[in-house]
Protein backbone atom coordinates (compact mmCIF):
# COMPACT_ATOMS: atom_id res chain seq x y z
CA UNK A 1 0.00 0.00 0.00
CA UNK A 2 3.05 2.58 0.82
CA UNK A 3 3.82 2.33 -3.12
CA UNK A 4 0.30 3.22 -3.94
CA UNK A 5 0.88 6.38 -1.77
CA UNK A 6 4.07 7.02 -3.77
CA UNK A 7 2.16 7.25 -6.54
CA UNK A 8 -0.30 9.77 -5.67
CA UNK A 9 2.30 11.94 -3.82
CA UNK A 10 4.50 11.93 -6.60
CA UNK A 11 1.71 12.84 -9.21
CA UNK A 12 0.58 15.36 -6.70
CA UNK A 13 4.55 17.19 -6.76
CA UNK A 14 4.69 16.93 -10.56
CA UNK A 15 1.47 18.66 -11.05
CA UNK A 16 2.75 21.39 -8.35
CA UNK A 17 0.31 20.65 -5.75
CA UNK A 18 0.45 21.39 -2.46
CA UNK A 19 -2.13 18.61 -0.25
CA UNK A 20 -2.91 15.36 -1.37
CA UNK A 21 -6.28 13.71 0.61
CA UNK A 22 -7.28 10.46 0.87
CA UNK A 23 -10.87 9.46 1.87
CA UNK A 24 -12.27 6.29 2.84
CA UNK A 25 -15.05 5.65 -0.20
CA UNK A 26 -13.72 8.72 -1.85
CA UNK A 27 -11.76 8.99 -5.21
CA UNK A 28 -8.32 10.95 -3.94
CA UNK A 29 -8.04 14.55 -4.57
CA UNK A 30 -5.07 17.04 -4.53
CA UNK A 31 -4.95 20.76 -4.44
CA UNK A 32 -3.30 22.80 -6.85
CA UNK A 33 -2.85 26.40 -6.35
CA UNK A 34 -5.67 26.37 -3.99
CA UNK A 35 -8.24 24.20 -5.38
CA UNK A 36 -9.23 20.46 -4.84
CA UNK A 37 -8.71 18.53 -7.88
CA UNK A 38 -9.37 14.75 -8.91
CA UNK A 39 -6.61 12.50 -9.20
CA UNK A 40 -7.71 9.29 -10.82
CA UNK A 41 -11.26 7.94 -11.10
CA UNK A 42 -10.85 4.96 -8.75
CA UNK A 43 -12.51 5.25 -4.64
CA UNK A 44 -10.16 4.28 -1.81
CA UNK A 45 -11.81 1.72 0.23
CA UNK A 46 -11.44 1.86 3.83
CA UNK A 47 -9.31 -1.08 3.65
CA UNK A 48 -6.84 0.80 1.40
CA UNK A 49 -6.59 3.83 3.56
CA UNK A 50 -6.57 1.84 6.62
CA UNK A 51 -3.94 0.10 5.15
CA UNK A 52 -1.86 2.97 3.42
CA UNK A 53 -1.70 4.14 7.42
CA UNK A 54 -0.50 0.79 8.89
CA UNK A 55 2.17 0.52 6.03
CA UNK A 56 3.93 4.46 7.22
CA UNK A 57 2.78 4.13 11.15
CA UNK A 58 4.98 2.49 13.59
CA UNK A 59 2.97 0.25 15.79
CA UNK A 60 2.66 2.63 18.93
CA UNK A 61 1.47 5.74 16.07
CA UNK A 62 -1.16 3.53 15.02
CA UNK A 63 -2.52 2.32 18.75
CA UNK A 64 -2.28 6.40 19.44
CA UNK A 65 -4.21 7.05 16.24
CA UNK A 66 -6.99 4.23 17.64
CA UNK A 67 -7.04 5.87 20.87
CA UNK A 68 -7.02 9.46 20.07
CA UNK A 69 -8.88 9.16 16.96
CA UNK A 70 -6.43 11.66 15.32
CA UNK A 71 -2.39 11.73 14.90
CA UNK A 72 -0.31 14.06 13.54
CA UNK A 73 3.58 13.13 11.78
CA UNK A 74 5.98 13.70 9.54
CA UNK A 75 6.47 11.18 6.07
CA UNK A 76 9.88 11.01 3.93
CA UNK A 77 9.47 10.23 0.40
CA UNK A 78 13.25 9.97 -1.04
CA UNK A 79 16.00 12.17 0.04
CA UNK A 80 14.08 14.97 -1.44
CA UNK A 81 10.29 15.28 -0.37
CA UNK A 82 8.64 15.70 3.27
CA UNK A 83 5.27 15.84 4.37
CA UNK A 84 3.40 17.10 6.98
CA UNK A 85 0.85 14.10 7.85
CA UNK A 86 -2.59 13.62 9.73
CA UNK A 87 -4.84 10.68 9.80
CA UNK A 88 -8.27 11.08 11.03
CA UNK A 89 -11.40 9.05 11.31
CA UNK A 90 -14.95 10.78 9.85
CA UNK A 91 -17.98 8.82 9.29
CA UNK A 92 -17.54 6.75 6.39
CA UNK A 93 -13.81 5.61 7.52
CA UNK A 94 -10.16 6.93 7.89
CA UNK A 95 -9.20 9.87 6.28
CA UNK A 96 -5.88 11.42 5.77
CA UNK A 97 -3.89 14.91 4.28
CA UNK A 98 -0.29 14.98 3.33
CA UNK A 99 0.99 18.73 2.79
CA UNK A 100 4.28 19.02 1.27
CA UNK A 101 7.36 20.58 3.33
CA UNK A 102 9.64 22.49 0.67
CA UNK A 103 13.20 21.08 1.76
CA UNK A 104 14.60 24.88 0.52
CA UNK A 105 14.44 27.17 2.79
CA UNK A 106 14.03 30.50 0.71
CA UNK A 107 14.98 33.59 1.95
CA UNK A 108 12.95 36.99 2.53
CA UNK A 109 13.92 38.79 -1.08
CA UNK A 110 13.23 35.12 -2.24
CA UNK A 111 9.67 35.62 -1.13
CA UNK A 112 9.42 39.42 -2.20
CA UNK A 113 8.33 40.00 0.98
CA UNK A 114 8.20 44.01 2.62
CA UNK A 115 11.43 45.39 3.80
CA UNK A 116 10.43 46.03 6.54
CA UNK A 117 10.39 42.50 7.86
CA UNK A 118 14.25 42.07 8.03
CA UNK A 119 14.03 44.23 10.47
CA UNK A 120 12.39 41.81 12.70
CA UNK A 121 15.59 39.69 12.49
CA UNK A 122 17.94 42.37 14.42
CA UNK A 123 15.19 42.12 17.14
CA UNK A 124 16.77 40.73 20.79
CA UNK A 125 13.56 40.70 22.72
CA UNK A 126 9.91 40.43 22.32
CA UNK A 127 7.39 38.56 20.56
CA UNK A 128 7.00 38.60 16.89
CA UNK A 129 3.60 36.92 15.65
CA UNK A 130 2.95 35.72 12.13
CA UNK A 131 -0.75 35.23 11.18
CA UNK A 132 -3.08 33.81 8.60
CA UNK A 133 -5.67 31.36 7.90
CA UNK A 134 -4.46 27.71 7.24
CA UNK A 135 -1.93 27.37 4.63
CA UNK A 136 -1.69 30.95 4.18
CA UNK A 137 2.53 30.78 4.40
CA UNK A 138 3.41 31.16 7.95
CA UNK A 139 5.79 28.55 7.82
CA UNK A 140 7.46 29.79 5.10
CA UNK A 141 8.00 32.80 6.26
CA UNK A 142 9.27 32.05 9.77
CA UNK A 143 11.43 29.82 8.31
CA UNK A 144 13.24 32.40 6.25
CA UNK A 145 13.02 34.96 9.74
CA UNK A 146 14.86 32.14 11.52
CA UNK A 147 17.42 31.27 8.24
CA UNK A 148 18.74 35.02 8.19
CA UNK A 149 19.25 35.01 12.00
CA UNK A 150 21.20 31.83 11.68
CA UNK A 151 23.15 32.75 8.96
CA UNK A 152 24.12 36.34 10.49
CA UNK A 153 23.85 35.73 14.11
CA UNK A 154 25.22 33.64 16.66
CA UNK A 155 22.79 32.58 18.98
CA UNK A 156 20.57 29.41 20.60
CA UNK A 157 17.48 29.31 18.99
CA UNK A 158 14.82 26.69 20.07
CA UNK A 159 12.02 25.75 17.74
CA UNK A 160 9.05 23.62 19.64
CA UNK A 161 6.60 22.65 16.65
CA UNK A 162 3.80 20.05 15.74
CA UNK A 163 5.27 18.31 13.86
CA UNK A 164 8.83 19.58 12.40
CA UNK A 165 8.75 21.41 9.43
CA UNK A 166 11.53 23.35 7.95
CA UNK A 167 14.70 21.21 9.33
CA UNK A 168 17.57 24.29 10.33
CA UNK A 169 21.05 23.68 9.85
CA UNK A 170 23.41 24.80 12.66
CA UNK A 171 25.02 27.48 10.83
CA UNK A 172 26.07 30.47 13.02
CA UNK A 173 23.07 29.43 15.58
CA UNK A 174 23.30 26.72 17.34
CA UNK A 175 19.03 25.05 16.85
CA UNK A 176 17.77 22.45 18.71
CA UNK A 177 14.09 21.44 16.91
CA UNK A 178 11.55 19.93 19.32
CA UNK A 179 8.59 17.83 18.05
CA UNK A 180 5.41 17.71 20.43
CA UNK A 181 4.64 13.99 20.85
CA UNK A 182 7.90 13.05 20.07
CA UNK A 183 10.44 15.23 22.24
CA UNK A 184 7.76 16.93 24.71
CA UNK A 185 4.31 16.40 25.48
CA UNK A 186 3.20 19.72 24.79
CA UNK A 187 3.95 23.41 23.43
CA UNK A 188 2.98 24.60 27.49
CA UNK A 189 5.81 21.96 28.80
CA UNK A 190 8.38 22.49 26.02
CA UNK A 191 8.35 26.29 26.23
CA UNK A 192 8.43 26.20 30.19
CA UNK A 193 11.63 24.09 29.75
CA UNK A 194 12.46 26.03 27.72
CA UNK A 195 13.44 28.94 29.56
CA UNK A 196 15.93 26.99 31.50
CA UNK A 197 17.72 25.81 28.36
CA UNK A 198 19.86 29.30 27.40
CA UNK A 199 18.05 30.39 24.85
CA UNK A 200 18.31 33.81 22.96
CA UNK A 201 15.38 32.40 20.58
CA UNK A 202 12.11 30.29 21.04
CA UNK A 203 9.82 29.24 17.94
CA UNK A 204 6.24 28.22 18.93
CA UNK A 205 4.43 26.98 16.09
CA UNK A 206 1.35 27.93 17.33
CA UNK A 207 0.39 29.46 20.31
CA UNK A 208 -2.71 27.53 20.91
CA UNK A 209 -3.85 27.70 24.53
CA UNK A 210 -4.08 30.59 27.03
CA UNK A 211 -1.20 28.62 28.90
CA UNK A 212 1.39 28.59 26.63
CA UNK A 213 0.25 32.49 25.31
CA UNK A 214 0.95 33.36 28.78
CA UNK A 215 4.52 31.82 29.37
CA UNK A 216 5.02 33.09 25.60
CA UNK A 217 4.78 36.63 27.28
CA UNK A 218 6.40 35.84 29.89
CA UNK A 219 9.56 34.72 27.64
CA UNK A 220 9.31 37.73 26.07
CA UNK A 221 9.15 39.61 28.90
CA UNK A 222 12.41 38.05 30.39
CA UNK A 223 14.48 38.72 27.71
CA UNK A 224 13.78 36.33 25.03
CA UNK A 225 12.73 36.84 21.70
CA UNK A 226 9.81 34.88 20.42
CA UNK A 227 7.87 34.20 17.26
CA UNK A 228 4.75 32.56 16.61
CA UNK A 229 1.81 31.95 14.79
CA UNK A 230 -2.20 32.67 15.52
CA UNK A 231 -4.82 31.66 13.26
CA UNK A 232 -6.02 35.49 12.72
CA UNK A 233 -6.71 37.79 10.10
CA UNK A 234 -4.77 41.19 10.81
CA UNK A 235 -3.17 42.63 13.87
CA UNK A 236 -6.26 43.81 15.42
CA UNK A 237 -7.82 40.59 15.26
CA UNK A 238 -4.74 39.02 16.46
CA UNK A 239 -4.38 41.32 20.09
CA UNK A 240 -7.97 41.61 19.99
CA UNK A 241 -8.17 37.42 20.30
CA UNK A 242 -4.91 36.86 23.04
CA UNK A 243 -6.11 39.56 25.43
CA UNK A 244 -9.90 37.89 24.69
CA UNK A 245 -8.79 34.14 25.53
CA UNK A 246 -7.74 35.43 29.46
CA UNK A 247 -10.46 36.33 32.12
CA UNK A 248 -11.97 39.73 32.77
CA UNK A 249 -9.74 40.16 35.50
CA UNK A 250 -6.87 39.26 33.61
CA UNK A 251 -7.29 41.41 30.46
CA UNK A 252 -5.96 44.50 32.16
CA UNK A 253 -2.38 42.68 33.24
CA UNK A 254 -2.45 41.00 29.65
CA UNK A 255 -3.21 43.98 27.78
CA UNK A 256 0.15 45.87 29.54
CA UNK A 257 2.23 43.12 29.25
CA UNK A 258 1.16 42.68 25.15
CA UNK A 259 1.61 46.11 24.63
CA UNK A 260 5.20 46.17 26.01
CA UNK A 261 6.42 43.42 24.35
CA UNK A 262 4.63 43.33 21.01
CA UNK A 263 7.03 44.14 18.23
CA UNK A 264 5.66 42.76 15.55
CA UNK A 265 3.18 41.44 13.71
CA UNK A 266 2.78 40.13 10.36
CA UNK A 267 -0.32 38.96 8.98
CA UNK A 268 -0.69 36.92 5.29
CA UNK A 269 -3.29 36.40 2.65
CA UNK A 270 -2.86 34.16 -0.31
CA UNK A 271 -4.87 35.80 -3.65
CA UNK A 272 -4.46 35.08 -7.09
CA UNK A 273 -2.08 36.54 -9.36
CA UNK A 274 -2.12 37.20 -13.23
CA UNK A 275 0.15 33.93 -13.90
CA UNK A 276 -2.40 31.70 -12.11
CA UNK A 277 -0.56 31.03 -9.04
CA UNK A 278 -0.65 32.67 -6.08
CA UNK A 279 1.36 35.79 -3.72
CA UNK A 280 0.95 37.18 -0.44
CA UNK A 281 -0.59 40.13 0.19
CA UNK A 282 0.97 41.24 3.64
CA UNK A 283 -0.19 43.30 6.60
CA UNK A 284 2.78 44.25 8.89
CA UNK A 285 2.65 46.07 12.20
CA UNK A 286 5.66 47.40 13.89
CA UNK A 287 6.31 48.26 17.05
CA UNK A 288 6.31 52.07 17.53
CA UNK A 289 5.69 54.58 20.80
CA UNK A 290 2.12 55.04 19.14
CA UNK A 291 1.47 51.50 18.46
CA UNK A 292 2.67 50.73 21.71
CA UNK A 293 -0.28 53.59 23.39
CA UNK A 294 -3.09 52.12 21.83
CA UNK A 295 -2.62 48.57 22.71
CA UNK A 296 -2.53 49.89 25.93
CA UNK A 297 -5.29 52.47 25.84
CA UNK A 298 -7.49 49.63 24.61
CA UNK A 299 -7.99 51.79 21.29
CA UNK A 300 -7.32 48.73 18.95
CA UNK A 301 -9.76 49.91 16.44
CA UNK A 302 -7.21 52.60 15.63
CA UNK A 303 -4.42 50.53 14.68
CA UNK A 304 -5.60 50.06 11.07
CA UNK A 305 -4.84 54.22 10.80
CA UNK A 306 -2.10 53.68 12.83
CA UNK A 307 -0.13 51.04 9.97
CA UNK A 308 -1.50 53.18 6.79
CA UNK A 309 -0.07 56.56 8.19
CA UNK A 310 3.35 54.82 9.32
CA UNK A 311 4.18 53.10 5.95
CA UNK A 312 6.76 55.88 4.81
CA UNK A 313 8.21 56.32 8.27
CA UNK A 314 8.52 52.64 9.60
CA UNK A 315 7.19 50.33 6.67
CA UNK A 316 3.98 49.17 7.89
CA UNK A 317 0.91 48.92 6.18
CA UNK A 318 -2.34 47.03 5.89
CA UNK A 319 -3.80 45.04 3.66
CA UNK A 320 -5.13 46.94 1.41
CA UNK A 321 -2.09 49.11 0.98
CA UNK A 322 -0.61 45.64 0.27
CA UNK A 323 -2.91 44.90 -2.43
CA UNK A 324 -2.54 48.46 -4.62
CA UNK A 325 1.09 48.04 -4.10
CA UNK A 326 0.73 44.62 -5.58
CA UNK A 327 -1.60 45.89 -8.36
CA UNK A 328 0.69 48.86 -8.80
CA UNK A 329 3.68 46.03 -9.47
CA UNK A 330 1.53 44.16 -12.30
CA UNK A 331 1.38 41.07 -10.12
CA UNK A 332 -2.73 41.31 -9.36
CA UNK A 333 -5.70 42.38 -11.23
CA UNK A 334 -7.76 44.52 -10.78
CA UNK A 335 -10.68 42.31 -9.95
CA UNK A 336 -8.40 40.51 -7.67
CA UNK A 337 -7.77 43.91 -5.94
CA UNK A 338 -11.59 44.93 -5.28
CA UNK A 339 -12.69 40.58 -4.59
CA UNK A 340 -9.61 41.03 -1.93
CA UNK A 341 -9.74 44.17 -0.62
CA UNK A 342 -10.70 44.59 3.32
CA UNK A 343 -13.43 47.73 2.03
CA UNK A 344 -14.03 47.25 -1.98
CA UNK A 345 -15.53 50.54 -1.68
CA UNK A 346 -12.75 52.63 -0.10
CA UNK A 347 -10.41 50.36 -2.89
CA UNK A 348 -12.76 51.37 -5.63
CA UNK A 349 -12.54 55.29 -5.17
CA UNK A 350 -8.46 54.50 -4.54
CA UNK A 351 -8.03 52.67 -7.86
CA UNK A 352 -10.08 55.77 -9.15
CA UNK A 353 -7.04 58.33 -7.73
CA UNK A 354 -9.53 59.57 -5.31
CA UNK A 355 -8.28 59.93 -1.44
CA UNK A 356 -4.83 59.59 0.29
CA UNK A 357 -2.93 56.68 -1.26
CA UNK A 358 -4.52 56.22 -4.36
CA UNK A 359 -3.55 55.00 -7.72
CA UNK A 360 -1.81 56.64 -10.15
CA UNK A 361 -2.86 55.25 -13.39
CA UNK A 362 -0.07 56.52 -15.18
CA UNK A 363 2.16 54.62 -12.62
CA UNK A 364 0.82 51.29 -13.16
CA UNK A 365 3.12 48.52 -14.60
CA UNK A 366 0.98 45.91 -16.72
CA UNK A 367 3.86 44.23 -17.74
CA UNK A 368 4.33 40.55 -16.09
CA UNK A 369 6.32 40.36 -13.05
CA UNK A 370 8.68 38.17 -11.58
CA UNK A 371 6.19 36.35 -9.51
CA UNK A 372 7.45 33.59 -6.33
CA UNK A 373 4.37 31.70 -6.01
CA UNK A 374 3.86 30.67 -2.74
CA UNK A 375 2.80 26.65 -2.63
CA UNK A 376 -0.12 26.44 0.31
CA UNK A 377 1.13 24.84 3.12
CA UNK A 378 1.07 24.09 7.22
CA UNK A 379 -1.64 23.77 9.26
Amino acid sequence: MEEKLKLFLRSMISNEGSDLHLKSGAITRVRIHGVLRLLGKDMLTAEEVEGIGRAIMSEEQYVKLKADKSLDFSYILGDEHRFRVNFFYQMDGLSAVFRIIPVDILSLDDLKLPEVIKSFTDIHRGLVLVTGVTGSGKSTTLAAILDKINRETKKHIITIEDPIEFIHKDRGCLINQRAIGQDTHSFSDALRAGLREDPDIILVGEMRDLETIDIALHAANTGHLVFSTLHTLDAKETIDRIIGMFSKEEQNRIRSSLASVLEGVISQRLIPNRQGGRTAAIEVLKKTARIEQLIMENRDYEIPDALFEGKEIYGTQTFDQALLDLLREGRISEEVTLEYATSPADMKLKMEGVGKGALVKEDLNNAEADIFEFKEEEE
